[in-house]
């Protein structure tokens, strides 16, 4: 099933079972069942104003080609979009729709937030078929339910997305990454303090023994506040690859399972230290993605209720879900959820539990 605009999608969804939605097929995780509703048919930008910092695109739209857009007038999706391909062993072209419904969010998360923050607007269609709208083309106060955010992250559980809007972001004058030889613990110590600083940090990781911090701006800023930070902290500049962490590089050729961990910054050194697997930190420390070779690692028990484990990439045999069980107050809520927005259960059955 490919629909080719949005009265296309409803009646398509109005007269299924069960579907398995799927843009670019590059990000999606998790077990589902159904006939598959490929979005890439919704394609186009729909309006772009650079004037405005605001683009709207179609659901299908490829990433790539609203890059290249953007990078046209030195404009920017401001949330680092990671591409999971290789880590997963996926082909196939990223879509706009499958950005959002994954919430996807590379390490300059830190700075400028989510996805899900540079979000203004988004039309979907839900399980009976309605197309609802939320948001608009501008930023502004949100009055009742702010589906706009409620989508993002949604992984196609509550409706499927025909077209989203954006504020976009300029492309710094300049750019430095400062970095040091750490262990883990000084590493992220140091990270934090770097993020706990007035000098607006746009990215804080670390992998393979260095801590690396990332600033932008204007260059006289950047310089200004670089030097203040090695003062503080003893880092160098040098060149970091932002893209590897982003996309996990250093995991996608070795066998084993991913994990991708969200917790308290202070938490991780405890946690990676009780697990014993490789890791890679992003956020100042407050995603860890964890690779474990033989996929017995009891990842959720070393959590416990201190964080939330997704499993990103399984290995046969494991037995795990993809996403940790909900606490009952949180699963009541989400099913009240979809009871409205999908009361048939069609979208990605079996995916979120």
């Amino acid at each position: 099933m490919r629909p080719a605009s949005e009265a296309d999608l409803s009646d398509m969804i109005q007269s299924a079972q069960a579907l398995h939605i799927q843009g670019g097929g590059t990000r999606g995780v998790g077990c589902v069942v159904g006939e598959a509703l490929d979005t890439s048919g919704l394609n186009g930008v729909e309006l772009y104003e650079p004037g405005a910092l605001t683009l709207v695109a179609r659901a299908g739209t490829p990433l790539a080609e609203i890059d290249a857009l953007l990078a046209s007038e030195r404009q920017r999706l401001a949330f680092e979009v990671p591409d999971m391909r290789a880590l997963l062993g996926r082909e196939g072209i990223s879509a706009i729709g499958g950005v959002v419904a994954t919430n996807a969010s590379g390490p300059r998360r830190v700075q400028v937030g989510a996805c899900r923050d540079a979000l203004l607007g988004v039309r979907f269609v839900d399980g009976r078929g309605d197309v609802i709208k939320n948001g608009g083309r501008v930023m502004k106060n949100v009055t009742g339910y702010d589906l706009v955010k409620l989508m993002a992250g949604s992984h196609g559980a509550l409706g499927v997305l025909s077209e989203v809007s954006f504020k976009v972001q300029a492309v710094p004058e300049a750019e430095i990454t400062l970095v040091a030889e750490r262990d883990l613990p000084q590493g992220l110590a140091d990270l934090r303090a770097a993020l706990g600083s007035p000098y607006d940090i746009s990215g804080a990781a670390w992998a393979q023994g260095r801590a690396m911090i990332r600033l932008e701006g204007m260059a006289g800023s950047v310089a200004y506040r670089a030097g203040k930070l090695q003062e503080r902290l003893g880092f160098e500049q040098a060149k970091a690859d932002w893209a590897a962490i982003r996309d996990v590089t250093a995991f996608a050729a070795r066998p084993g399972a991913v994990w991708k961990i969200s917790l308290k910054p202070t938490e991780a050194p405890a946690l990676i230290e009780r697990l014993g697997l490789e890791a890679i930190c992003d956020w100042g420390g407050g995603l860890v993605w964890l690779l474990d070779p033989s996929g017995t690692a009891n990842v959720r028990g070393a959590i416990g209720a201190f964080g939330h484990a997704t499993l990103i990439r399984p290995i046969p045999g494991m037995t795990q879900a993809t996403f940790p069980p909900e606490a009952p107050v949180v699963a009541a809520l989400t099913a009240g959820l979809r009871a409205k927005f999908d009361p048939r259960s069609v979208f990605n059955p079996g995916m979120m539990g």
